[in-house]
């Protein structure tokens, strides 16, 4: 599905789900503050398929990413895929690196039709990448899930996050998504939520730079780049165009036409079945228990507002680059403001760190 052919305010680009909070691993930067033990109130695999059946509303092709936690704490893992592949939908998956991710699990979700794996390393060494999840083995775990995929012609994907501790790693960890044959490498620029408040992020001016350094391996490398949490990395690409001014057409600099964002092209519903803009942005705005995902996507009023660029507030909402930025909404909700860009609108001269978040009717 490309995003240039839907309409975001009648569909997510990205639909994840988080499939589970168990979790043998204690990850650093862990937006669910995962758990070892499943919850005894997940979606059953009947709740699970009704709302598969209710996301294949939005069209043939959806996007849906399993998520967790560690997914493979589920035991109907690949049945699930196989149901959501049987419904149309592109059947994604974004395992924890531990034992539990074998080769002969990948065949399975293979041959059950996962479209893609994506994979996490933080960083090119065992001690590197191990110290930041929080388990001996992980990076062993996770180079042979990830090999084991090339290997097969699974399409992999590498994840990554940036915060202090892991930037000085990217220019390897380039170099290693080339040698596993990554057709995208997508790049998560660090919120502050569950057991992320322990860590550091980038400051601001940094951050530009590192989103200038990976416009560069976009063009390069033979993988994809895109950034999470950080759709500043749109205006710095429109900065580099000759005149540096933002396109009439609202392109983004990066082949994109819309931005994905918290909300708009962008959704997720956790293991209990609520739905929220994104899992880094804590607000729920119903639940899939209850009503069809689509209907919550479309027309629940914190959907809606976030999708509203023109009602933004503060830096954001004075900023030229909205209508292709906007700013991280996950990241304007923890902090009341998105202090990872450093760009201030010529038309704005009011405090900073940036704007207040838009939550409720007051706010925007």
């Amino acid at each position: 599905m490309n995003p240039h052919a839907i309409d975001t305010e009648q569909q997510p680009f990205v639909l994840i789900w988080e499939v589970t909070q168990a979790c043998e691993l204690e990850c650093k930067h862990c937006r669910a503050d995962a758990q070892p033990d499943r919850h005894p109130d997940e979606l059953t695999t009947a709740e699970a398929e009704a709302f598969l059946e209710d996301a294949a509303e939005f069209g043939k092709g959806q996007l849906v990413v399993l998520s967790g936690g560690d997914p493979l704490a589920r035991e109907d893992l690949v049945d699930l895929v196989e149901y959501g592949t049987e419904l149309g939908l592109r059947m994604t998956l974004t395992p924890s690196g531990t034992e539990s991710l074998t080769p002969a699990v990948i065949d399975d979700l293979a041959d059950a039709g996962l479209k893609r794996l994506a994979v996490s390393l933080d960083g090119t060494t065992a001690t590197a990448h191990d110290e930041f999840r929080g388990e001996e083995g992980s990076f062993k775990s996770t180079m042979t899930a990830a090999r084991h995929a090339r290997d097969s012609g699974i399409p992999l994907q590498l994840n990554t996050t940036v915060c202090a501790e892991t930037v000085e790693e990217l220019p390897a960890l380039a170099d290693l998504a080339e040698e596993l044959g990554t057709v995208l490498w997508s790049v998560f620029f660090l919120v502050p939520i569950g057991r992320g408040r322990i860590l550091d992020p980038i400051d601001p001016e940094r951050a530009d730079r590192v989103m200038e350094w990976l416009l560069d391996q976009a063009n390069e490398r033979s993988f994809g780049v895109k950034t999470t949490e950080a759709p500043q990395y749109r205006r710095v690409a429109i900065q580099r165009n000759s005149d540096g001014s933002a396109e009439s057409d609202d392109r983004d600099g990066i082949g994109r036409r819309v931005g994905i964002r918290a909300g708009d092209g962008f959704a997720f519903v956790s293991h209990l079945g609520q739905v929220y803009p994104s899992g880094f942005l804590p607000e729920p705005a119903g639940s899939v228990r209850e009503e069809s995902i689509v209907d919550i996507y479309r027309d629940a009023p914190l959907f809606e507002r976030l999708r509203e660029e023109d009602q933004f507030k503060g830096k954001c909402g004075a900023c030229e680059f909205k209508h292709v930025c906007g700013g991280s909404r996950s990241r304007a909700y923890a902090y009341s403001g998105d202090p990872l860009c450093p760009y201030v609108p010529d038309e704005y001269d009011g405090p900073l760190p940036l704007e207040q978040f838009a939550i409720t009717e007051d706010a925007i």
